[in-house]
């Protein structure tokens, strides 16, 4: 695969199906995977964070800065 080719939907399913992916069975990690949000193992809950993204954590961060500014600030 081209590496500015995007991944098809088989590519996404085999990533998330493989277990190695996977750490501690619940943290997605995955580096060929660009996506921030992929779904999560049991994909009817919603979606969990790929770790391997360096922006992931970023949007962790401002996240949880917004979160606390509304209890801190919303009183």
């Amino acid at each position: 695969m081209d590496t500015k080719e995007k991944p098809g939907k088989e590519s996404y399913d085999q990533w998330h199906d493989d277990p190695s992916n996977w750490r501690g069975g619940i943290f997605y990690y995955n580096k060929k995977d660009k996506r921030l949000f992929p779904p999560k193992r049991l994909r009817s809950f919603g979606w969990t964070v790929n770790f391997a993204n360096p922006y992931s954590f970023l949007t962790l961060l401002v996240i949880i800065i917004l979160i606390l500014a509304i209890v801190i600030y919303g009183k």
